[in-house]
């Protein structure tokens, strides 16, 4: 497959589990890095409540949660950063190849676009939000458990309250970055900013404008389409729904 390097295939999924999103975003930042997808967009949701951990921290953390917390499912995910517990919220996965328009000025440059992207989306809701500008000393070993509880330059604030934040994990090929914007909290033990807006309709709007602002926020010419999965990719992903679904991976350090 010829990559263009100001191409973006956007996909739209339909609520799935922890692990099959976690598969899917894997599949697809190994086959665009062999050149066998093209760049992609993906937006989704989760079919249920559910824990992700980054890729560095330690499942054990999780023995302290309330015992509702302990009930949900947990999944690990190939990026860092901390917990998120997934809900109401609009997930996004960008699977990009080395040399990509959007990740001109190197990977962290993808923060800031998408990010301003999500700026843009929340604005056009009434919401006025902002990018934190600052780091925290937070981390893998030292906590918070909940990424929302920690803060990163790039982070996407309503006031001081969290609403977005994203991770990567970079390989020689390509970048994999995972964002959420959580739209309704229904756990008081995971900080998040509350939009006013009601969770249904914050992310309908999400799904549709998210990849406009996105072109806005480019800063190069991008064409960005609605595409489909190919089976070949849903083939590749649903073979590492094991992994994903495994203990070994889960409750690796």
């Amino acid at each position: 497959m010829t990559t263009r390097v100001d191409q973006l295939r956007v996909l739209q999924d339909e609520p799935l589990s922890g692990v099959a999103n976690m598969a899917r975003d894997e599949a697809l930042l190994a086959r665009v890095g062999e050149g066998l997808s093209p760049p992609t967009l993906r937006l989704y949701e989760w079919r249920e409540p559910t824990i992700s951990l980054g890729y560095f921290q330690s499942a054990d953390a999780t023995s302290a949660l309330s015992a509702d917390l302990r009930s949900l499912a947990v999944v690990r995910r190939l990026t860092g950063g901390g917990a998120i517990l997934h809900d109401l919220e609009l997930t996004y996965s960008f699977a990009l190849p080395h040399g990509h328009a959007l990740l001109s000025g190197g990977p962290n440059a993808l923060y800031e676009r998408a990010h301003d992207a999500v700026i843009a989306c929340l604005s056009a809701l009434g919401v006025q939000a902002w990018r934190g500008c600052a780091n925290d000393d937070s981390g893998a070993a030292r906590g918070p458990f909940f990424c929302f509880a920690r803060r990163h330059c790039f982070d996407v604030l309503v006031g001081d309250d969290k609403i977005a934040g994203s991770a990567q994990r970079r390989t020689t090929r390509a970048v994999l970055q995972h964002g959420s914007v959580i739209v309704g909290s229904r756990f008081a033990e995971q900080p998040v900013a509350l939009l006013g807006v009601s969770p249904p309709e914050a992310v309908r709007f999400l799904r549709e404008d998210f990849p406009r602002r996105l072109l806005d926020a480019a800063g190069a010419p991008l064409d960005a389409r609605a595409g489909t999965w190919a089976t070949d990719e849903l083939t590749e992903a649903d073979a590492l729904v094991l992994k994903y679904a495994g203990a070994d991976w889960t409750a690796r350090q």
